[in-house]
């Protein structure tokens, strides 16, 4: 018998029947989606439809009131979701708001190490401080390293969160929306980045939530398609991200082009 037989391979995001239920109102209903070690995803679909819902159900930060949710082999409601927590990263706006804004831009990296929001919760070592650091560099930002992080432009600052996501080494790596209210520079530069780490052979499985097809990185397999909290599609991005599903997933009808390693949409 083989190591493979011994150990399976098994889905790192696996919703069963998934619903979410608020106040009356399914804001999820009845999904199954399934993301593997290999797979880089995007979520498309338009407000109110239940992406941001789906990726904390998919990070373990809101218990779904009916259906099975498996992450990195555990099963919600099974184990401690507070630690293995510390194994997914979560970028959003949420986390960003919750960052006191006159920490410098290193220790806000710093922190993800224990996806902590302050750095005197934790110790950190010499190793830490380094991997920190370089995690900055590697954004750009090295310069910016001990500039306080509320005054740093919108872009900076989302650099800055995927930095502090990567901190921690994670398993699984969500993204919700992180190019919001960026301009053209800023978004094109967070893209290529992001870009860099889907392309990483190594790089641990990536789920992005977006509004626009432009935003979606070079190095993306798969894309869902969500719409009034369910998945009207979802697969290989060539075979989802057409004409005709994204025209139907919006309720308006648009043109879905591809040039290059980039998607566009526009009316027709």
């Amino acid at each position: 018998m083989s190591a493979h037989d011994l150990h399976p391979p098994m889905p790192a995001v696996g919703l069963r029947a998934v619903s979410v239920v608020r106040d009356g109102r399914a804001i999820l209903r009845d999904v199954d989606w399934e993301v593997w070690p290999s797979e880089r995803w995007a979520v498309l679909g338009p407000n109110g439809s239940g992406k941001t819902t789906l990726l904390r159900v998919a990070g373990m930060r809101l218990l779904p009131t009916r259906g099975s949710v498996e992450v990195l082999g555990a099963r919600y409601g099974r184990t401690d979701a507070r630690a293995l927590r510390t194994r997914v990263a979560f970028v959003s706006q949420a986390i960003l708001r919750s960052l006191r804004p006159t920490l410098s831009a290193h220790d806000v990296v710093l922190t993800g190490r224990y996806a902590a929001l302050e750095p005197w919760w934790h110790r950190y070592g010499p190793d830490d401080h380094a991997r920190a650091e370089k995690l900055l560099a590697d954004a750009g930002l090295g310069h910016l390293a001990w500039r306080e992080f509320g005054v740093l432009s919108e872009g900076e600052r989302q650099q800055m969160l995927l930095a502090r996501a990567l901190m921690g080494e994670p398993e699984l790596l969500l993204l919700d929306e992180p190019a919001a209210g960026l301009d053209l520079g800023a978004r094109e530069r967070l893209v290529t980045r992001i870009a860099v780490l889907a392309a990483a052979p190594d790089a641990a499985p990536l789920v992005l939530v977006t509004h626009h097809v432009e935003e979606i990185p070079p190095g993306t397999t798969h894309v869902a398609l969500l719409r009034g909290g369910e998945i009207v599609a979802a697969g290989p991005a060539e075979r989802v991200l057409t004409s005709a599903a994204v025209s139907a997933c919006f309720d308006v009808p648009v043109i879905v082009a591809r040039a290059g390693d980039r998607w566009t949409a526009r009316a027709s």
